[in-house]
């Protein structure tokens, strides 16, 4: 048996990764589980799943939960903050971690399951924006295998050739699918009105309320372009968003001999989840086979980057690299809480981003420490900008 880890376990894909699990239970056993302040649903995951370790980023969720296991007699090791994530992320007795934890919280657990050479199943996008050649060089240098969890990153990953990418495996593109998200019908003036609540309203897929407000804005999708530049060593103008509202396609590779070849199925991460966990091999995911009668049409047309800024501003950040990601990244996430907290508008989410990534440099981070620091930097702009508030409309 196969011992796993997830991180981040309360989340969506956290769930979706325990309920694969439990299908196979001769095969995988749950060593760790983490979550940030969610004790309830933490303490009934482990009364389910009898994990050997649960973490709880927040400390004083940690004492609760610690309190709860021992009234209900339950052993289990109870571990708290960040060293507490990154000590479950190296336990020898996990073969496999899931990194599900959400935006920049989830970069060092990451890099400590690349040091610690395990099979890391990244499902946290922020880990490659923010340090992608730092993450790629302690999965190279431990023997880690890195497997992509993101549906998009899974189908693409599924559609490569085993010879590589770029002219030798035949390569020619990428083609990352989108959903297009809840508002990819409509117009900047109403766009400027969206508030939280139809943000999070994601017509396709269940997922948190910052990762459904990403997708909203496309920036999920900006963030998975460069993303996918690491993955696959392709330079960002190899990589076309396109906008597929089905989301039966979950993106395509095109080949210099004109084939496209797509990874197709219904929009469940267990999917790709199962993929991940079972590669090179296949196990059921306890999905239903896609059903092309029914689904009768797929439709594709091109992203509106001029109502939907965000896609820009991370293919930009790209080409800039160095720090500009980081940015990029850090800038987003403080304006979406923002956005969230109804502080600013949505159309402010791209606008705090492109005023804080005018203060970025192309200058590579040289280590975890600069990478932090940038971000904290990054952090501190966005939020004075947001203080600003008369510009942001």
């Amino acid at each position: 048996m196969k011992g796993v880890c997830i991180l981040g376990a309360t989340g969506s894909i956290g769930q979706s990764t325990l309920a694969v699990l439990s299908a196979h239970p001769q095969q995988f056993r749950v060593v760790a589980l983490t979550a940030h302040t969610q004790v309830e649903l933490m303490l009934a995951l482990c009364q389910i799943h009898q994990p050997e370790y649960a973490v709880m980023a927040d400390e004083q969720a940690a004492e609760r939960l610690q309190w709860a296991l021992r009234d209900i007699s339950v052993d289990i090791r109870v571990l708290s903050g960040q060293a507490g994530l990154e000590a479950v992320a190296s336990l020898p007795q996990s073969d496999i971690v899931m990194a599900a934890i959400v935006g920049s919280a989830g970069l060092r657990s990451s890099m400590a399951a690349a040091k610690a050479g395990k099979r890391l199943l990244l499902a946290n996008k922020e880990s490659l924006v923010m340090a992608g050649h730092l993450l790629l060089d302690a999965v190279s240098q431990n023997q880690a295998t890195l497997l992509p969890v993101d549906s998009e990153h899974n189908a693409i990953f599924q559609c490569l050739p085993e010879d590589g990418v770029g002219p030798k495996g035949g390569v020619s593109k990428v083609l990352l699918t989108a959903s297009g998200g809840p508002f990819r019908e409509w117009t900047a003036e109403q766009l400027k009105h969206v508030t939280p609540a139809q943000a999070c309203k994601h017509p396709n897929w269940s997922m948190g309320r910052k990762i459904s407000v990403d997708s909203a804005s496309l920036m999920n999708k900006g963030l998975e372009v460069i993303e996918a530049c690491w993955l696959f060593d392709l330079p960002v103008d190899d990589i076309e968003v396109v906008v597929h509202p089905q989301s039966i396609i979950h993106s395509m590779v095109q080949y210099v001999d004109g084939s496209t070849l797509a990874q197709m199925g219904n929009p469940d991460m267990c999917t790709p989840i199962a993929y991940a966990l079972s590669w090179p091999s296949r196990m059921s995911a306890g999905v239903a086979a896609l059903n092309l009668i029914e689904v009768s049409r797929l439709t594709f047309e091109a992203p509106d980057i001029d109502r939907f800024p965000c896609l820009r501003l991370a293919m930009e950040a790209m080409h800039v690299g160095g720090c500009a990601p980081i940015y990029l990244n850090a800038a987003n996430e403080v304006a979406v809480a923002a956005f969230l907290a109804e502080k600013i508008s949505f159309m402010g989410i791209p606008q705090v981003i492109e005023r804080t990534l005018n203060d970025s440099d192309s200058q590579v981070p040289e280590d975890l420490q600069s990478v932090l620091l940038a971000d904290q930097r990054a952090r501190q702009l966005a939020t004075e900008i947001i203080g600003e508030k008369q510009w942001v409309n």
